[in-house]
């Protein structure tokens, strides 16, 4: 172990392939049903939304499934991310841990998102699709999209959550800059957004209704595939890079985690930041690695979630997962992480947290928020509402080894920065920001119209 800062990688050790995690598993994560049949879904039912490579990827059992150069040729631009060492948060807080940190942020997008988005554009660009529909919660996605399609030449088109389309205009202009359409969710381009409007007209929106609006266009157009930032497997295969990168990065820091922390909405920055060490500890049985997801109190589809099959949209388009759920057609509250208001956790995740290989734990705004200063005052870095939560973890971890005595090693993924987000931080500091309540009674009721395979 050194006192070195910043651990960073030579451009020629951007990995080779992406990493799949179910190759390593103890048993296979349930497959998605055909809503109408309850049997499992083929390659056809997703081909008029995705190209076969993408669906491919999305079953595959192969360990490693090698990034097209032309990706990699991309990547190149901000990747490899470094691996920092929080010297001055751990003196802050008094601990004898020592806090690492993956910093996304620096990719054009502000975050995570284009290691899929620049994936997925180069896919649909091999497979002839000229247009892409796809949802976005905070904007980080739709900016990561956004960019993508401008590389590719690929026309896009953005449903935001309305309450971030409000909260967050120059996500908004981020995208239109690249060349991307941003419409308001729900809106009334679509059935499934009329019908939500008609009857909720002053809708907050979320992410599952997003989701609809985007593969309804898809579906009516054969010009048109969808896009999806989080959740489905090819998309936490993607972000795989980062927990690479990483473990390659400690072994120039001569040291390992003992525990690691990602925010969770979707899944997959969670995932690319841990799956990786997770493949590790499986195959070699030795490891005593800890890793703990994190996510909003008010939206807490890990800790308060049942496990079935379940939607993954509000407009009940989309084949059925078996996943953590608060039901597809819980709304969330207006809270400010907005990427992570989804009814829902990947499937991957669910089946790992179902297997015990994984600890989950929610947090409310305020302490998120008061964790995000804490580290921006102390590393200088304005982390992401998103990214707050991951933060308020590694605190916590690090704060039980002080209470504890023990030295350990503590890594999360600061998974994008907070420029775009400080009307957040200006409510924060003038008392405007409060904690959001779960709604029990709306996710009851959400809960009550699972399909009925999730008792089968």
């Amino acid at each position: 172990m050194t006192d070195t800062v910043k651990f960073t990688l030579p451009e020629n050790q951007i990995p080779k392939d992406w990493y799949n995690l179910a190759a390593d598993l103890p048993s296979p994560s349930p497959p998605p049903l055909h809503p109408g049949t309850g049997q499992p879904i083929g390659p056809d039912d997703l081909a008029p939304l995705f190209p076969m490579a993408l669906i491919g990827q999305e079953v595959s059992m192969e360990r490693t499934i090698e990034i097209p150069q032309p990706v990699r040729d991309i990547y190149r631009q901000w990747r490899p991310t470094s691996l920092h060492r929080a010297h001055r948060l751990e003196q802050a807080l008094d601990t004898p841990a020592r806090i690492y940190y993956k910093y996304e942020g620096v990719s054009p997008a502000g975050s995570h998102k284009p290691n899929t988005a620049v994936a997925q554009a180069f896919y649909n660009k091999e497979a002839g699709i000229s247009r892409i529909s796809t949802e976005t919660g905070a904007g980080q996605w739709g900016s990561a999209l956004a960019f993508a399609g401008a590389l590719f030449g690929i026309e896009v088109e953005v449903y935001m959550v309305r309450v971030s389309y409000d909260q967050k205009p120059y996500r908004r202009a981020m995208m239109e800059s690249f060349g991307a359409r941003c419409v308001a969710s729900p809106s009334e381009e679509t059935a499934v957004g009329r019908a939500i409007l008609a009857e909720t007209p002053d809708s907050s929106g979320s992410l599952g209704i997003a989701i609809s609006e985007a593969v309804e266009v898809a579906a009516q157009r054969d010009d048109t595939n969808y896009a999806l930032g989080s959740v489905l497997s090819h998309v936490l295969l993607h972000q795989t890079v980062v927990g690479q990168e990483a473990m390659a990065a400690f072994e120039l820091a001569d040291d390992y985690p003992d525990v690691i922390v990602g925010c969770t909405g979707g899944g997959s920055n969670f995932a690319g930041i841990a799956f990786p060490f997770l493949g590790a500890k499986l195959r070699d049985g030795g490891s005593d690695l800890r890793i703990v997801a994190v996510e909003p109190k008010a939206c807490p589809s890990l800790t308060r979630g049942t496990y079935a099959y379940d939607f993954g949209d509000t407009g009940h388009l989309t084949p059925l997962v078996k996943m953590h759920t608060l039901g597809s057609t819980f709304v969330p509250p207006p809270f400010h992480a907005g990427g992570l208001r989804y009814h829902g956790m990947a499937p991957l995740v669910s089946h790992v947290h179902e297997l015990g290989l994984i600890e989950a734990r929610g947090y409310d705004q305020l302490e998120c928020f008061e964790a995000g200063v804490t580290f921006a005052r102390a590393e200088g870095i304005i982390p992401a509402p998103e990214a707050n939560h991951a933060v308020k973890g590694a605190i916590d971890e690090a704060l039980r080894c002080k209470q504890e005595g023990k030295g350990q090693t503590i890594l999360f993924n600061l998974c994008g920065h907070g420029h775009f987000d400080m009307q957040a931080y200006t409510d924060y500091f003038a008392g405007k920001l409060v904690n959001q309540e779960f709604a029990e009674g709306e996710m009851a009721m959400a809960l009550a119209g699972l399909p009925s395979v999730a008792s089968g």
